[in-house]
């Protein structure tokens, strides 16, 4: 048996210059954090020959790898190499879908890593990210960027940088211990009530890149802006730099935000909060606030009746956390 850990992610700043209809143009840039929420898969051997797979509330069973329904346990399986004869099960800490913290993505890594493990074969972050990116992006054709398989691979607070030419660039931020630890107790998620499918939001955003490309130019600027702010330990810039990327993101596609989101995200500010952003495409899934420690207790308390979702910054990116090989014998 072997069970694989992936982090999820919030996206601080840059968010959406990670998409191909702008980071083909010029370089994205995107400052994210893993968080210690996770997905977990479990791989282990079956006695007999077939194949099953849980996930949600759904269950398959199937005689050939080719067969599974599931596109992104089907992709990862054959890119790994498995056969048959096995059993796989997903969890998730935070609903597998639209959430907007990176699970889809999250799942597709943490996919590999047990695959790979499973079959014997080490597997090191980069090589996770690219696969990761190969199967949703080429083969699924997902209308998403990068961001997020790279989170997930690698974890802790990252500066990704991506190139016009396909590169990525992944660099550890170099902040004040004091500094990570005020922003982990200053970033507070709300769930918004809904999740949402990105793909549509998405899809229409990366059309629009040409047409927004000043807009996202901002959005990108702000990434490098946080990034040195949170180096030089000015962490509630970091929560103001939240603010305006909200306020350009809602002008890039439609379905991005709505009256109850704006409502939400407005009673936050009046209680204190100095920045926020809904994670993700947008639509649903968590409000990412930040929130000063002098202002906390207040913006807790004019949230209170909201979910909020408790959370801290995850140093690791997707690792397996058990790994015991028990062969059945046929």
């Amino acid at each position: 048996m072997i069970i694989s850990q992936t982090p999820l992610r919030v996206s601080l700043a840059g968010g959406g210059t990670d998409l191909p209809g702008y980071c083909d143009l010029r370089d994205g840039m995107v400052l994210s954090t893993a968080i210690d929420k996770y997905v977990h898969v479990i791989i282990q051997e079956r006695f007999d020959e077939q194949i099953h797979i849980n996930y949600a509330r759904r269950k398959e069973v199937v005689a050939r790898v080719e067969d599974i329904r599931h596109d992104l346990v089907r992709e990862a399986a054959i890119m790994a190499r498995l056969e048959n004869g096995f059993e796989v099960t997903t969890l998730a800490d935070v609903p597998s879908e639209g959430s907007g913290l990176g699970s889809s993505s999250a799942l597709t890594v943490g996919l590999l890593n047990a695959f790979h493990a499973y079959r014997g074969v080490q597997t090191d972050a980069e090589t996770l990210a690219r696969q990761a990116c190969e199967i949703e992006i080429v083969r699924c054709k997902k209308p998403i960027g990068r961001q997020d398989q790279y989170i997930a691979a690698y974890g802790g607070v990252r500066f990704l940088t991506f190139r016009s030419d396909g590169e990525v660039e992944v660099e550890a931020v170099a902040a004040p211990a004091e500094a990570l630890r005020r922003l982990e107790a200053g970033l507070l998620l709300y769930f918004t009530g809904k999740t949402r499918k990105a793909d549509a939001v998405l899809a229409e955003q990366s059309r629009r890149s040409e047409r927004n490309l000043r807009s996202l130019d901002r959005i990108r600027d702000l990434a490098v802006a946080a990034r040195k702010a949170l180096e030089k330990g000015a962490v509630d810039a970091v929560g103001r730099s939240l603010h305006e990327g909200w306020t350009i993101k809602k002008s890039l596609a439609r379905g991005i935000s709505d009256g109850v989101i704006d409502a939400f995200y407005r009673k936050a500010l009046k209680a204190g909060a100095l920045g926020g952003k809904v994670t993700g495409a947008g639509g649903g899934g968590f409000l990412a606030l930040y929130a000063p420690e002098n202002r906390r207790s207040s913006v807790r308390a004019a949230l209170k009746g909201h979910r909020e979702l408790p959370m801290a910054l995850e140093p690791d990116g997707s690792k397996i956390i058990f790994n015991i090989k028990r062969r059945i014998w046929k």
